[in-house]
């Protein structure tokens, strides 16, 4: 069932997916998606041999031209029957982070009924512009910086019928919590955020939004919730039933040398 769900996730969260803000192109090497500078763009899968690697990195450099201000990311997944790619990047100058994403997939059509109940928090749907100032207070109090491109991003993406639904508790009327599902068409849904503000932890608001996501995800048709998750966020989502499917690594280029 892991292979099967690898190449589902593959094709359509890796090679079929769209997002409204980038341009997608896909070649006989590879599929890359293309954003406005200073957004990040980002070659999603490789579809290259080993022994055509060089050749196809190189490729890529002399299209993005990041020396030109284009930064692009280069996403290897532990999966990819590539084993020299990472090794490859590095060589040709791009940096790996650190931080990996544990992809952690969930099936919605698996879960007891029960766990689909409210739980009486005070969580709301957000779906205006002016409601997500509720969300960029939320992050911004937990990350200690500005979130302005939330109105931006965010409140695009709103636009879009059924595309993206934005979740946040609140205590005494005040925002405290907030989280987001992407509806991308096929049978995943992409869980984003979950961030509650410290003081307000362990009172349930992850857990109620999470479940009231899943729900949704349930409702609409979709069969699996996907996150990519941290080190801080996997045992959070374990708990609740998540179990890894993959990881993805992030390969930035920070090469200065001409491309």
């Amino acid at each position: 069932m892991t292979n099967e769900l690898l190449k589902l996730y593959d094709r359509e969260l890796r090679e079929q997916v769209e997002y409204p803000e980038a341009k997608k192109e896909i070649t006989q090497d590879v599929v890359r998606f293309k954003r406005e500078a200073p957004g990040m763009s980002f070659v999603s899968l490789t579809y290259a041999q080993e022994a055509d690697l060089k050749r196809v990195i190189q490729n890529e450099l002399t299209h993005f031209n990041p020396a030109q201000g284009r930064p692009f990311t280069w996403k290897v997944y532990d999966h990819d029957p590539l084993p020299s790619l990472g090794e490859k990047l590095t060589a040709r100058g791009f940096e790996k982070d650190e931080d990996r994403g544990d992809v952690m997939i969930f099936d919605v059509s698996e879960a007891p009924a029960e766990k689909f109940e409210m739980n009486g928090l005070d969580i709301r749907q957000i779906t205006s512009r002016e409601g997500l100032k509720d969300v960029v207070t939320v992050l911004d109090k937990v990350w200690g910086n500005s979130n302005e491109w939330v109105y931006d991003r965010l409140g695009g993406h709103l636009q879009i019928p059924g595309y993206l639904s934005i979740y946040a508790g609140y205590a005494d009327d005040e925002p405290v919590s907030i989280a987001w599902t992407y509806f991308p068409r096929g049978q995943f849904a992409t869980l984003f955020a979950g961030s509650t503000l410290p003081e307000h932890r362990k009172r349930g608001f992850y857990t109620g939004i999470l479940w009231k996501r899943l729900r949704e995800i349930r409702n609409r048709g979709a069969r699996f919730a996907v996150v990519e998750a941290g080190d801080m966020s996997r045992p959070i989502v374990e708990k609740h039933g998540f179990r890894l499917l993959t990881t993805v690594w992030d390969y930035v280029w920070k090469g200065n040398d001409s491309v």
